[in-house]
């Protein structure tokens, strides 16, 4: 793996985890973008379904798909924020606590996995280059032009 790009490895590694995460859902019926989207909403309070794209880092189009799915299994209800006339709270229904006590179950079980096989050090590592990459990103460090003379 010396050979790949940082990149090629962050890509290979999450499609890795989100193929393993889709195949454990999928004996459930679920997908992962389910599982994350209990995982996303808040079990008692409701979550505004306008917090729930940014959180989860996906696209409206693709939240409506997952939210229109996830309320015809009966995991979610929909009500209207009475805060904001416009949006819409989503509240777990028992059935979507159940199965959101699952996804975090699964989610826990996968952290744990990892933790046995690499050592506190590589962990602490992994989360530090992780949290650097991410603020380039969002410092916009990366294609700045400035230093490309």
């Amino acid at each position: 793996m010396k050979d790949k790009t940082i990149d090629y490895i962050l890509r290979a590694t999450w499609q890795a985890v989100a193929r393993m995460y889709n195949e454990e859902a999928a004996k459930y019926g679920a997908t992962m973008a389910t599982g994350f989207a209990l995982l996303s909403m808040d079990k008692e309070k409701g979550t505004p379904s306008t917090a729930l794209g940014p959180k989860m880092g996906m696209e409206a189009t693709s939240l409506t798909r997952t939210l229109k799915s996830m309320e015809e299994k009966g995991l979610i209800t929909k009500e209207k924020n009475p805060y904001d006339g416009r949006g819409v709270l989503i509240y777990l229904t028992e059935f979507g606590k159940e199965k959101r006590e699952f996804s975090k179950n699964t989610v826990l079980k996968f952290n744990e996995a990892v933790k046995q096989n690499i050592s506190e050090e590589q962990l602490q590592h992994f989360i530090e280059v992780s949290e650097i990459i991410n603020e380039l990103i969002q410092d916009k460090n990366i294609f700045n032009h400035k230093s490309d003379s």
